[in-house]
């Protein structure tokens, strides 16, 4: 890595944290929904939903997990479309680095600045009693990471299809609610598919399901293969998309044109 390349890293890295530190609502925001999930949805559905030697609050979490991930790969979304609205998005992409350099930086800033938020997250889950082995926090490490950068690297593809700041929310919610609801975060395969044979299916090939059972098995000691394979190849189809949208131009003349008009 060049001296340039690493000062670009280093810069991109340093402006999220500081974002991240002067909104300070948003690393309690990132707290706040899954413990909601925890706390008061795992006890009230403790009793209800059977899963034989699994509580169900431990088997929520690492789906819960990934919520705060979800978000942060949305956040990541959020930044690059306001970026883009306020034009700061123009000297991104008109340095002389490639781009798909600029975008690989930019997401693993994203990833690096949730990192503290999922382990927020699961020290709290720790004082309410869940207590994977202690070097399962070590074994998730990596599997959150990977997640991580499959959640927002589809939010980087997000954000060169949203065209102005005022539709993302709606966006957002579109994205946020199918994928979590319809994954393996809050209930096993095998009881969706009892429930309901279609949603089973839906939740099966979604992504985000691969990513929980990733971090689930990773945080237990274990390695499901089949979850790392799909969590990567996800990565690798969504940043390439991401680099294509953002490298055919069309993203610049939208950016300069907004730039124009303000």
């Amino acid at each position: 890595m060049t001296a340039k390349a690493l000062r670009c890293f280093v810069g991109i890295v340093e402006r999220e944290f500081l974002r991240f530190l002067r909104q300070r609502s948003r690393f309690f925001a990132s707290l706040v929904r899954p413990l909601v999930w925890l706390v008061i949805f795992g006890s009230g559905l403790r009793t209800m939903v059977d899963l034989p030697g699994t509580p169900y609050e431990e088997y929520i979490v690492p789906g819960l997990v990934g919520l705060v991930l979800l978000f942060n790969g949305m956040q990541i979304a959020l930044s690059m479309v306001f970026d883009r609205e306020m034009g700061s998005m123009k000297v991104l992409l008109v340095s002389p680095l490639p781009r798909w350099y600029l975008l690989a930086c930019r997401l693993l800033a994203g990833v690096i600045v949730a990192l503290p938020q999922v382990y927020a997250f699961l020290a709290c889950a720790w004082l309410w009693g869940v207590r994977p082995p202690l070097s399962g926090y070590l074994y998730a490490l990596p599997a959150v990471i990977l997640a991580g950068l499959m959640l927002g690297a589809l939010g980087l593809l997000l954000s060169s299809l949203v065209e102005q700041l005022e539709n993302f929310a709606g966006v957002m919610n579109f994205v946020i609610f199918p994928v979590f609801f319809a994954s393996t975060a809050l209930y096993p395969l095998q009881r969706l598919g009892e429930a309901n044979a279609v949603l089973a299916e839906v939740a099966r090939f979604n992504p985000f399901s691969q990513a929980i059972e990733l971090i689930r098995s990773a945080l237990y000691g274990r390695l499901d293969t089949t979850a790392l394979v799909a969590t990567v190849a996800m990565t690798v189809v969504a940043m390439a998309l991401a680099v294509w949208r953002y490298d055919s131009g069309r993203i610049l003349r939208r950016s300069l044109a907004a730039h124009r008009r303000g």
